[in-house]
Parts: C-alpha cells; sequence; structure tokens
C-alpha cells in the first residue's frame, strides 16, 4: 500500500477553499483552525494555509502540444474516479487549464489527464491511466 503524502499550500480566501476542495472536489474536511484547514484529497493530506502575500504563477512548460502550469499538483485516479471528477468539474462550471483529454496517445505513459485551478490559482491535475503499468513507462 502507498503510503498518503501531505501537502500544504496557499490560499487568499479559506471560505472559497472550502467550498472548492469541499463541495467541487468533494474532499472530506478534517481539522481546521483559524488559518488553515485540513482536506482528505483521495487519501492525502492537504491543507490550505491563509496566506495574503502568496501569489501563484503563471509559469508553464510545453508537454504534448500544451503549456502545462508549474508548479501543479494533484493524483492519479482510476479512470472510472477521473472521469466522474472531470464531468463533476464542468457541471461546476469551473474553466479547464487544459481541458480532459488522453495525453501520449499511442505511447508509453498514454494517460487520460486535465488542468484546472483552485480559487487562489493554485493549479491542480488530475490524471489515470488505463494501465497502471504506465505510470513510470520510459
Amino acid at each position: 500500500m502507498i503510503r498518503p503524502f501531505h501537502l500544504a499550500f496557499p490560499v487568499h480566501d479559506l471560505a472559497a477553499a472550502r467550498a472548492f476542495y469541499g463541495g467541487v472536489l468533494g474532499c472530506r474536511e478534517g481539522r481546521s483552525a483559524e488559518y488553515w484547514i485540513d482536506f482528505d484529497l483521495f487519501g492525502h493530506q492537504i491543507v490550505a494555509h491563509l496566506s495574503d502575500g502568496a501569489r501563484a504563477t503563471e509559469a508553464t512548460n510545453p508537454v504534448d502540444g500544451h503549456d502545462v502550469p508549474v508548479p501543479h499538483f494533484g493524483v492519479v485516479l482510476t479512470m472510472a474516479d477521473w472521469e466522474a471528477l472531470a464531468a463533476r468539474v464542468a457541471a461546476a462550471g469551473i474553466a479547464f487549464g487544459i481541458a480532459p483529454h488522453i495525453r501520449f496517445r499511442g505511447q508509453p505513459g498514454e494517460q487520460a489527464t486535465m488542468f484546472f485551478r483552485d480559487p487562489s490559482g493554485n493549479a491542480l491535475e488530475f490524471k489515470a491511466f488505463a494501465d497502471d503499468a504506465m505510470l513510470f513507462a520510459t
């Protein structure tokens, strides 16, 4: 079993983070305090920290014909969970930075991927593989 990761990241508005991560993404909320909230992101602990001074970056790198935002974070899901999340994000009216699609089609590492940003501008990527053995394919 893979152990869960932990990631802390800045947000500008905890109420907006709660609505996005809890409401849109369906993350169960854990502990919280005046300046932070723990969320269960598909079994991983992420923590939204209130930070007025932090600003999301617009840096990108080219990957398979798209400008991928750097930095970004997310989870590798099952294909069924990825499809359900893509539908949920679209239904919530969240703009995709990179719409759901298949990247590296017919090549090692073929994957479903999508990118979007939270209300504070943090970039997220969620992906899935038809064959999980392709996760670290070269």
